[in-house]
């Protein structure tokens, strides 16, 4: 079967981009359902963007990588897209977004964009082999169909969360190519259990102290010379032993270098906008 642009991986990236792509498109996920890690995204409601993503918040070999894909899809045109599907969200803490109601609705709005592109959708099948062919690639699926395309896109994520299915093949179809990867290491890391052990308790995230650290230090503008209740909630869980009314990259500086009033500290973490991100 010939195809213009066939896709490895029916999640966020995959179906993004078969909503998109245009001309004649198949996806394939070896998965059950499609958009099976934004289901479980932000605790079941999706952190599905943040206002203030920059290409500085990205790390990169080359670190001008993201500023194109940045400029030309912007978080804000996302959250119109969400808008536009009637999918009510609130901003939690520092520009990150998350569903009222619940991540299925992402879910079930790409999957809306991409019935409307015409594209096709084939779930629970995998990759046997790819290969380059003369008018582009060829691709033997698990189910004994031979795909023709001139293009192949490769979002298929990584190894994270191997429970639901996660491989390295992305990884390894890279190599195949004679392109360079990067050596991956963990991010996150969960605490795991026997099953019978703190059933009630997978799922949760809770603040936690690193040991060895005596004192948190925490700062936060007060416009208009009030502070957010959420804030000083958001401090009192975390443990703040002491609270600043500092802002922007004069707080990132007092931090730094210290006052006469603000102590200078060894590490200094957290999100901020742009000159928060030069000043650290």
């Amino acid at each position: 079967m010939d195809y213009d642009t066939l896709i490895l991986g029916a999640g966020a990236a995959g179906l993004m981009c078969a909503a998109h792509c245009g001309g004649r498109v198949l996806v394939v996920d070896h998965a059950r359902a499609p958009g099976e890690k934004i289901r479980i995204s932000g605790g079941g409601r999706c952190n599905f963007t943040n206002m203030y993503c920059e290409p500085r918040n990205f790390l990169s070999a080359n670190p001008h990588f993201v500023k194109s894909a940045l400029a030309r899809y912007t978080p804000w045109d996302f959250i119109a897209l969400v808008d536009s599907h009637g999918i009510a969200w609130h901003e939690k803490t520092l520009g990150q977004l998350f569903c009222d109601d619940s991540a299925r609705q992402i879910v079930a709005m790409l999957l809306d964009l991409l019935k409307a592109s015409g594209a096709e959708l084939v779930l629970q099948t995998g990759v046997e082999d790819v290969a380059r062919s003369p008018g582009g690639f060829t691709v033997r699926l698990s189910d004994g169909r031979r795909v023709q395309a001139r293009n192949l896109v490769v979002a298929t994520g990584g190894k994270s969360i191997p429970g639901m299915g996660a491989t390295g093949f992305a990884y390894d179809l890279a190599r195949q190519f004679g392109h360079a990867v990067t050596d991956t290491r963990p991010a996150l890391v969960p605490l795991t259990f026997n099953a019978d052990r703190f059933p009630g308790l997978s799922g949760v995230s809770l603040p936690a102290r690193v040991a060895g650290v005596a004192v948190i230090v925490m700062v936060s503008p007060a416009p208009n010379g009030e502070l957010n209740d959420m804030v000083l909630a958001a401090a009192a869980v975390a443990g703040v032993e002491r609270f600043f009314t500092l802002g922007g990259a004069q707080a990132v500086g007092a931090l730094a270098f210290g006052t006469e009033t603000v102590p200078a500290v060894d590490k200094i973490v957290g999100p901020g906008n742009i000159y928060v991100a030069e000043a650290k």
